[in-house]
Parts: structure tokens; sequence; C-alpha cells
């Protein structure tokens, strides 16, 4: 590429399947780890200011409820916050409103409260991500949001070129 052409931009562009499927990969790990070693840590101090043993598998349905509680604090806080969570940052996309403005709070938690009816059906709520042309899964229509890219590959190049 010469300097005179310009690497593509595909900010604000709809991010599809592939991309979408890789950033929640990426959070569904995160949560997995991150509850993983705060049970670990909470069995150990529990264990010390009780005395005894404890196990949190003794107890699947707090366990569960804990889990729960946890994976939706992890998309509906920093959704609401910035726009994206720590998957849709690694991989540069963030989640807006249908028309582009920040999010916010309320359609964070709507959002995520609907994230799982795109899971029903055998995953019918996901194939609409294919099949739309704005991208939009079964809980992005219901709560009014749309997932872009938000990384500037031309600012990047710029950035990179001027280190060299």
């Amino acid at each position: 590429m010469t300097a005179t052409q310009a690497a593509p931009s595909y900010e604000g562009h709809y991010v599809g399947i592939v991309t979408r499927t890789a950033s929640f990969a990426i959070d569904v790990l995160a949560i997995g780890l991150i509850f993983s070693l705060a049970g670990t840590v909470l069995e150990y101090l529990l264990t010390i200011v009780l005395g005894r043993d404890v196990t949190l598998a003794d107890t699947p349905l707090q366990s569960s409820l804990a889990i729960a509680a946890w994976a939706f604090l992890y998309f509906a806080y920093p959704l609401a916050v910035s726009g994206r969570t720590f998957g849709m940052a690694v991989l540069g996309t963030r989640v807006v409103r249908a028309d582009g403005r920040p999010l916010g709070t309320r359609h964070a938690v709507v959002r995520t409260l609907a994230l799982p009816l795109s899971f029903l059906l055998a995953g019918f709520g996901f194939l609409l991500i294919v099949l739309r042309r704005d991208r939009c899964a079964l809980h992005d229509l219901i709560a009014d949001a749309a997932v872009v890219y938000a990384w500037d590959a031309r600012a990047a190049r710029v950035r990179f070129l001027t280190r060299e």
C-alpha cells in the first residue's frame, strides 16, 4: 500500500456474525474465569472466617443464581457506561442505539435481559444477524440497538507508520 492509498475504515459499519461470535466467546471466557477466581477467593475467606471447609459447589442453586447475576452485571454495566464489553473492546466493536446515539443505561439493561431470547428456538435470534442488512440480532431489535465497528483502521495505520 502506498502512502497515497488510505487503509479502509470500517468504523460505523455493522458487525457481522463472525466478529460478534468471537467477541461473545471472549466475554463468556472472561465471565467464567473471573467467576471461578472470585469463587475460589470467597471459599478461602469463608473457610478462614467460619473455621470449617466451605465449598460453593455444595450450593448449586445459589451458585447458579450468583453466576447469572454476575453475567448480567458483566454485560449490562460496561454496555451502559461505554457501549462495549471486554470482548467487544478487544475486537473493536461497540453497541449503539439504532440511530447511532450512545446506548445508555435503559437500553443496555433491556439488551442484556433480552439476550437469552436470541438463544431460544435453536438460536434463531442470532440467525437474524445473517439475514438482516443491519446485522441486528433479536436482542438488538428489542433494545433498539446495533453493533458497529468502533476501530478506525486508517488512524491505527497512521499511528503505526509514525512509529517507524
